[in-house]
């Protein structure tokens, strides 16, 4: 017997429980895994509280990384012993061990910690999206970058100082302000004490930002819109002070031909060839020491409630991991 978080019912933090549960042999498909480092995503509390839906009673969590334990009999690629990881699911991460489809799985390269792995791949897998795939961010280009503090902003921070962009990014506090400038950030604006939009308006002599890559969704949405050059980006990926009011279309064309998208890195590593692509990528800026992890807390997997409690209250900054 082994153990996981089990979810019976969707709603805050108090959902999670430590539960018993079974681990089935792999079919020939498949792999079994003991995990040991589950990673903290918020698009782990939308699958808890119901915002994504998920399939009930379940296990969340989209990302870990351990150690193979069992492999089902089609597999040739992979091996007992290897140390792997998955950034994209398939949900049930939040397990001490669980079996899974091996296709979702990649190889963890010797030079490269399990630590750091579980902390970033899936955030600078996101990032890979958003600067290389979505809008591809060259050293001419100004980013404005919200939540730059973040498991996603300090990675982006770090990827994006590497290109030569020139970053501008919000903080909520100064100790993140410092956190930011440390990873890269060129400019910090402190959401809560400044206007952020007046500033990044000052900042680029009234040009506005190429692209900005806002995770907060409600709060910064239409201030965000208006850092934009004309024709500038608009990437929304995330909901952290609430669902976006819906607009009309015709706002983009009036803020000057703007363009937005809502993407999900889900939709960007659909097949096993641009898994690998990105996982490869996120790799290689690792062992450059371009991407660095920044792991500020850890829980212990059976304390996922407690874990839910800080990130949701903002009390977290750059990576949190679940130690199993």
């Amino acid at each position: 017997m082994t153990h996981a978080i089990v979810i019976k019912k969707t709603g805050g933090p108090d959902v999670l429980q430590w539960e018993e549960i079974n681990v089935p042999a792999p079919k020939a498909d498949e792999i079994s895994i003991k995990h040991t480092f589950v990673s903290l995503n918020y698009i782990d509390t939308y699958h808890r509280s119901g915002l994504y839906p998920m399939p009930l009673p379940g296990t969340i969590g989209l990302e870990a990384v351990g150690v193979i334990s069992a492999v089902g009999d089609t597999i040739s690629d992979l091996k007992v012993g290897d140390r792997v990881a998955y950034p994209i699911g398939p949900l049930g991460a939040y397990a001490e061990e669980r079996t899974m489809p091996a296709h979702t799985v990649v190889k963890i390269p010797d030079t490269v910690s399990d630590e750091t792995v579980a902390a970033i791949l899936m955030k600078a897998c996101t990032v890979e999206c958003l600067i290389k795939r979505i809008f591809h961010v060259g050293k001419d280009h100004t980013v404005l970058l919200q939540a730059a503090a973040g498991g996603v902003g300090l990675l982006a921070c770090q990827w994006l100082s590497a290109i030569g962009a020139t970053v501008i990014g919000t903080v909520s506090s100064e100790e993140k302000a410092i956190l930011a400038k440390e990873n890269g950030c060129t400019h910090t604006l402190n959401y809560k004490t400044e206007d952020f939009q007046k500033r990044v308006m000052e900042i680029t002599d009234g040009k506005g930002v190429d692209v900005v890559y806002d995770s907060a969704g409600k709060d910064t949405f239409i201030k965000s819109l208006d850092c934009l050059k004309p024709r500038g980006w608009m990437v929304t990926y995330g909901n952290t002070t609430g669902p976006i009011d819906p607009i009309s279309p015709a706002l983009l064309a009036q803020k000057g031909s703007l363009i937005l998208t809502r993407p999900t890195v889900l939709d960007y590593m659909r097949t096993r060839e641009e898994l690998v692509s990105a996982t490869n990528a996120v790799f290689n800026q690792i062992e450059k020491g371009v991407l660095k992890a920044n792991i500020n807390q850890k829980f212990a997997l059976k304390d996922a409630a407690t874990a839910h409690r800080a990130l949701e209250a903002g009390k977290t900054s750059g990576q949190t991991l679940l130690a199993v």
